[in-house]
């Protein structure tokens, strides 16, 4: 049997929840201080990996935060408290910084542990909800993560505490990442397989078509010859060159359409009477993205990549850019 659910009832509970957890972020914000920067300073002076651990619901959070170090440039990995006991711990060295999160300060995983990963030289940052505890006492630094009360109605369910050491997590990674200078591409680099990387990783020369994929008429070709090329080439547009291979102009479907709308025969017509002379075009060297935006910007589906001298090395359209991801 399904319960019935008090609409008014799950609406108020949920704001207040909302609520607690955006005050329980709010307070952080007062209580940072110069802990907080040497946190930074010695994260940002790490030369080994930063190995962080909780059990949990912070263990959870601590998952998370390895992840977000490791994707924004500052090497990490996280460890289970109770396997560090068991071997895990020799994954810890004398280069590395340990950053252990534990809301009461007192997790018995992570107070086994924390003795012995001081002496290896290791620096120790804790992020606790108890500035009197156990491991903040330990701890080389102590980050100030407490709450005043849980969201749950119980005030028992991690959820409060849970929110703000996740968020004083992001805001320490973050710091970091800003004193590295770690820019959007190098972001990309670690994000390889997703749209960010692609757009920021991918080349027009990764993408566009080369050789004898090239719709390409001479200057003396005739609009019969220019469909014959377009048809074959499958781009929807060829390029008009001279003996050099120097860009001239451009034919689309869309030029075609204008053609056709004239009277009489034109598949005769030089088709320097019809092109569209002065194409816009573009380098190898920038970034597929860049196509994208010039594409949309002039409402058009097809591009040409010429050298510095304005040679024709390469093509694209929309489709190829679909392929590619990068639209």
């Amino acid at each position: 049997m399904i319960a019935k659910i008090n609409g008014n009832r799950a609406l108020e509970l949920a704001r207040d929840v909302l609520e607690t957890e955006a005050e329980a972020i709010r307070s952080l914000v007062e209580r940072l201080d110069e802990n907080f920067v040497r946190a930074v300073e010695i994260l940002l002076g790490c030369k080994g990996r930063v190995v962080v651990s909780g059990i949990g619901k912070s263990g959870h959070i601590a998952r998370k935060l390895a992840a977000t170090f490791a994707s924004t440039g500052t090497p990490a990995f996280f460890v289970h408290p109770a396997e560090a006991s068991h071997g895990d711990l020799g994954m810890v060295t004398a280069d590395d910084v340990f950053v252990a999160l534990s809301n009461s300060g007192e997790t018995e995983e992570l107070l086994n542990i924390v003795p012995l990963v001081k002496r290896t030289g290791a620096q120790l940052i804790a992020m606790t909800g108890r500035a009197e505890s156990s491991l903040a006492t330990i701890a080389n630094i102590h980050l100030d993560a407490r709450v005043d009360k849980e969201a749950c109605p119980h005030n028992l369910a991690p959820t409060a505490s849970t929110t703000a050491a996740l968020a004083l997590g992001d805001a320490l990674a973050i710091a970091v990442l800003d004193a590295r200078g770690f820019s959007p591409e190098d972001f990309a680099r670690s994000h390889p397989g997703g749209m960010l990387g692609r757009r920021l990783l991918t080349f027009v020369r990764d993408v566009m078509r080369t050789g004898e994929r090239i719709p390409h008429v001479g200057l003396h070709a005739t609009v019969a010859e220019a469909l014959l090329e377009i048809t074959h080439k499958r781009m929807g547009m060829t390029a008009i060159v001279d003996d050099a291979f120097h860009v001239a102009g451009i034919f689309t479907d869309g030029d075609l359409r204008r053609v056709l709308g004239s009277n009489g025969d034109f598949r005769n017509l030089p088709i320097t009477e019809v092109m569209t002379a002065r194409p816009r075009s573009i380098g190898p060297d920038h970034l597929a993205v860049t196509v994208v935006e010039m594409m949309e910007r002039h409402r058009i589906g097809q591009m040409l990549v010429v050298d510095e001298s304005g040679v024709l090395i390469g093509a694209l359209n929309t489709i190829d850019l679909l392929e590619a991801k990068v639209m």
